[in-house]
Formats: structure tokens, sequence, C-alpha cells
């Protein structure tokens, strides 16, 4: 990826993809052409911080995957692998989950097809048609892409629940209405 789309989708997911998350308007966020996001809460290996890191996913057989473009280099890929236990912010609600890479080759092809399918207009930038592109092809295009296989554990701290971001909606919400109703009146 250029480092000048790299450097637009870090302010894209930094400056509106977490915030919206945290907010509790990610169900709203979700379609076919900007894709399906999750928001992983991830501890930094060094410093002990909590990261948000908006990634596409994709469910199957009771687990979520998501595959890490930045390949092993990435720092919140680093983050998982040394702190497997994450919370992860999806449309729906949040979860608790452990996370390991998937080695299964296999799993591997079909997840990562539909991971690639699930992230829109984004699954392209890689330079092929994740729709269209051969079992060979894609073999050998996300051979060096690890698949993070998170598994459940219990409920996460979602949107609305204490600490979280959605009262800001919903006070906005309810004060655009109120004012509304004024000036109706």
């Amino acid at each position: 990826m250029p480092p000048a789309l790299a450097r637009f989708f870090w302010f894209l997911n930094k400056f509106f993809m977490v915030p919206l998350f945290r907010l509790g308007l990610g169900p709203f966020m979700g379609n076919p052409f900007t894709g399906y996001i999750m928001v992983m809460k991830v501890i930094g290996r060094k410093s002990g911080k909590t990261y948000f890191v908006p990634v596409n996913y994709a469910i199957k057989d009771g687990n979520i995957y998501c595959i890490s473009g930045g390949r092993r280099t990435s720092d919140w890929f680093r983050n998982i692998m040394a702190n497997p236990k994450v919370e992860l912010i999806l449309p729906g609600g949040a979860i608790f989950a452990s996370a390991n890479e998937s080695s299964d080759a296999h799993k591997k092809l079909i997840v990562s097809r539909q991971i690639l399918k699930n992230a829109g207009l984004a699954g392209y930038f890689e330079g092929y048609n994740p729709r269209k592109i051969s079992e060979e092809d894609l073999q050998s295009k996300v051979e060096d892409l690890p698949l993070l296989r998170f598994t459940p554990q219990g409920i996460g701290a979602g949107a609305s629940d204490p600490a979280g971001w959605a009262w800001i909606s919903v006070f906005v919400i309810t004060i655009a209405f109120i004012w509304a109703m004024i000036e109706v009146l």
C-alpha cells in the first residue's frame, strides 16, 4: 500500500471509525461498499496502554477471524501475540476473546477470501478481485498474511456500558430532538 494511502487510512481509522464504534454507532457503519469492521481493544506489549484497532473480519464456526495486512511487523499483531486476551467491539456488541494464529492452510484460504469480500472496496487494494481470483492465486497472495482466530470467552464492555461513549450519542440526539421540538412550537 502506498504511504499516502496508508496515512489516509490511519487518519480515517483513528479519528472516524474508532470514535463511531465507541459512540455505539458501529451497527450503522457496515455495508458491502465500505466493508464490515470491528474494533479490537489491544494492550500494548511495551507500554501496557490500550489501543483501538479497526479491522475487517469474518465469522466462521463460532470464531471471529481477521488478517493482518501489515503482516507480522504490524504493531497491533505483535501486541496481540504478546497479550492474546482482547476485547472485540463488533457491530452487534462486544465480546472478550482469546487470539491465536490459525495455521490451517485450507481454512486460511476460505476465511481470508471471506474477510477480503467483507472488506468492501478496500478488499481490492491488494490488486485483485477477492470474488474472482482463483484458489491458487489467492493462496499465493495470502500466504504471508497472518490469519488470527478469536475464540469468544465472554461478554466484553460495549459502547453502552460504563466507560463507553454511547451516552454521548444519546445525549446529542436527545438535545437535537428537544431543540427541533422547541423550534416547531
